[in-house]
């Protein structure tokens, strides 16, 4: 098997993955609170790291040991990303506690369009056809949640917040990358801080016992371990074989294997509304990704050369 092939089962694992973790996250909420929930998995999320931070800190021992500025910059990121995922998860989850997992999935998808809107506040200039994409999952987006009398789901605006935050929790990873900050260390940093923010709610908001959080042992440890440590290892495997627009298509998959599950393990049904504003927002999220070449005219010069 070539190393692409690889590299794509990889990704596709960890779309699937992702995307079942929706029904984990949803049966979870039938044993304890949604603060409880993402307290503990992110911690879960931490322990699952540790072992892929010290892998590669073995081998970078043999190249250059990291400066003490990456490392202070690393943390930095950490924090910030971490207290952007706090949030953008709590809203997920609770949003998650009166919606289907399919349509969560679905949802969430939308910070693919919604990141290059938010980057206009950052001075960065934006293509046309980025409208014509955010258009499409707007029409989508109405089809999938607003009801007769245009009301919208409660549990469908959570994950909606829950999707803006990803799209800002994306740009601050992505200016912290630039500045130099470790992947990995970063990414296990912000599960340490969403998940004391997680602890924080879970004080202030619920009462979980220690029988409700073992009967989400499964759910837990899915979406804890499998989601966050498994899951973002085979992501960073996958795109060293993997072209970044083939990789972004296949992890783009997540909401689709959300619905998926949702129907087959919680035996969701959506309707044909529902369904073809699924579709809608997967296609605006599809477009989103592919790198479209931008025509330009010939001047008479270059045609005479």
């Amino acid at each position: 098997m070539s190393r692409n092939w690889k590299g794509n089962l990889m990704l596709l694992l960890t779309a699937f993955i992702w995307g079942s973790a929706f029904v984990a996250q949803s049966t979870g909420m039938n044993y304890i609170g949604p603060f409880t929930f993402l307290a503990i998995r992110s911690f879960l999320g931490v322990i699952a790291l540790l072992p892929v931070i010290a892998f590669r800190a073995s081998k970078q021992e043999k190249t250059v040991r990291q400066q003490n500025s990456r490392v202070k910059i690393t943390w930095i990121g950490g924090f910030f990303c971490g207290i952007i995922l706090g949030v953008a998860s709590a809203f997920q989850q609770v949003g998650l506690g009166m919606t289907s997992a399919g349509k969560a999935g679905f949802i969430t998808a939308l910070y693919i369009v919604i990141v290059p809107i938010v980057s206009i506040f950052i001075g960065k200039k934006i293509h046309l056809s980025t409208w014509f994409y955010l258009l499409i999952a707007l029409v989508g987006f109405y089809l999938l949640s607003v009801k007769e009398g245009f009301s919208i789901g409660k549990g469908d605006l959570l994950v909606l917040c829950c999707a803006f935050c990803y799209s800002i929790h994306i740009l601050t990873i992505d200016y912290f990358l630039n500045q130099g900050a470790d992947t990995v260390k970063m990414s296990c940093i912000q599960f340490l801080v969403s998940g004391v923010l997680g602890l924080i709610l879970t004080v202030l908001f619920e009462t979980p016992s220690l029988a409700s959080i073992w009967d989400a042992k499964i759910p837990l440890l899915y979406a804890g371990v499998l989601s966050s440590g498994v899951a973002y290892t085979l992501q960073i495997v996958g795109q060293k074989y993997t072209e970044p627009t083939i990789a972004t298509l296949l992890m783009s998959l997540e909401s689709v294997f959300a619905a998926l599950t949702g129907w087959i393990v919680l035996h969701e049904v959506l309707s044909g509304k529902e369904l073809l504003g699924c579709l809608l927002v997967f296609l605006a999220v599809i477009l989103a990704q592919i790198p479209f070449p931008i025509k330009r005219k010939i001047t008479d010069e270059e045609e005479k050369c």
